[in-house]
């Protein structure tokens, strides 16, 4: 706020979005970094902007919940108060403290949103009833509420119900808590693949050869979009043909195949970029940071559509036509279980090892599409 100028009257109505409030007499503007940005830079020359009120403002809103990745120093929840959330403050508290635990336990950042995400549909319908006196037969009504009321798909509820029992079993530490209920089984679903000849048309369709990289990398190794993302330089080992994921999901670090030419197509593609990058293997628009895991499933999603591919298929595609062209070339599976990073006590009872060089005798599927001529750098 200012008092009556008519200089500065002009200057600040030649700001986009601007608006004059009769009730409070001022102008505004919706609150955002780049609103923010754009006034500062409006006024540099006619007045000094005094942001005391707006960062005190801020801190008291973010408190406690924007918490960041210790790594990355980037926020993995949004910033958040009561009025946005509707719950009590006492039920705001708890939530906080299931947030601290999860960031104590090293769960991952989506593992944090999601749990997060549904633990308060929860607190919404609870008001201000306090969330740590609800009893199991409670729970269990609730759950039915989900499923009856709102029709929620069972990987939903599973998700739903496992964020409930992290809180009640690992912050409030009600042991066997859920023992007598029952989880929604989860539907089996085949996930969609590409054939090898779609991948070649996939590949093909990309010009830039810096995204061109991005996907040959993820297919050549079955990566996740965010284990491509996170790829630093160092990760890269031409002399034991590997390449380190590290905290992978589940906080594992594995290593997988390095394929010679995908080595190649890398070493080209690090010569050729401009900048070249610093730290990490993709880097985005700043120099030292993290390509975003968004920007790499638009690139996916732009080749698929410019390959003329209609099949519902995502980034992650590419790690399931992975691992089943392997299995089409007789690749045993527990060694595709390992290459993936997979852990599952139903199917193998216990983590299966694999000795370094048995894995790296695998010869990736990308390489033989490549030999092939189905593909072009």
């Amino acid at each position: 706020m200012f008092e009556s100028d008519p200089i500065l009257n002009i200057i600040v109505r030649k700001i986009k979005k601007v608006r004059w409030s009769k009730t409070h007499g001022c102008w505004y503007l919706l609150l955002s970094k780049e609103n923010y940005l754009t006034l500062v830079k409006g006024m540099e020359h006619s007045a000094i902007i005094d942001s005391k009120a707006l960062k005190e403002y801020l801190e008291k809103r973010n408190k406690i919940l924007v918490i960041k990745e210790a790594a990355s120093e980037q926020p993995v929840i949004a910033p958040a108060n009561l009025k946005t959330y509707d719950i009590s403050e006492e039920n705001f508290s708890q939530l906080i403290r299931m947030v601290e635990t999860m960031q104590l336990g090293k769960k991952s950042e989506n593992t944090i949103k999601t749990y997060k995400n549904e633990f308060l549909a929860l607190l919404q319908i609870l008001k201000i009833r306090p969330v740590n006196t609800l009893s199991g037969e409670e729970i269990r009504r609730y759950m039915l509420y989900c499923l009856n009321e709102l029709h929620l798909s069972a990987n939903t509820l599973n998700s739903r119900l496992n964020a409930l029992k992290f809180y009640f079993e690992q912050v409030l530490h009600r042991e066997k808590f859920f023992v007598d209920l029952p989880r929604p089984q989860r539907p089996f679903i085949l996930p969609n693949v590409l054939a090898e000849r779609e991948m070649g048309r996939l590949f093909n369709a990309i010009k830039n050869k810096k995204h061109k990289a991005i996907l040959f990398t993820a297919y050549s190794a079955g990566l996740r979009v965010s284990e491509v993302t996170s790829l630093k330089l160092t990760d890269i080992d031409p002399e034991r043909m590997q390449i380190f994921i590290q905290s992978a999901k589940g906080d594992k670090d594995r290593y997988v195949m390095l394929s010679p030419i995908v080595l190649d197509v890398l070493r080209n593609y690090v010569k050729e970029q401009k900048p070249r990058p610093l730290n990490y293997l993709f880097e985005g628009a700043v120099s030292g940071e993290a390509y975003s895991n968004r920007t790499a499933q638009k690139i996916f999603n732009d080749a698929k559509r410019m390959a003329g591919i209609r099949k519902k298929i995502t980034f992650h595609g590419l790690r399931h036509s992975f691992a089943t062209h392997l299995l089409e070339k007789g690749v045993d599976v527990k060694y595709i279980q390992e290459l993936l990073g997979h852990f599952s006590i139903k199917t193998t009872q216990r983590y299966l090892h694999v000795a370094r060089e048995q894995l790296v005798n695998i010869k990736s599927p990308f390489d033989e599409l490549w030999q092939t001529g189905g593909i072009n750098w």
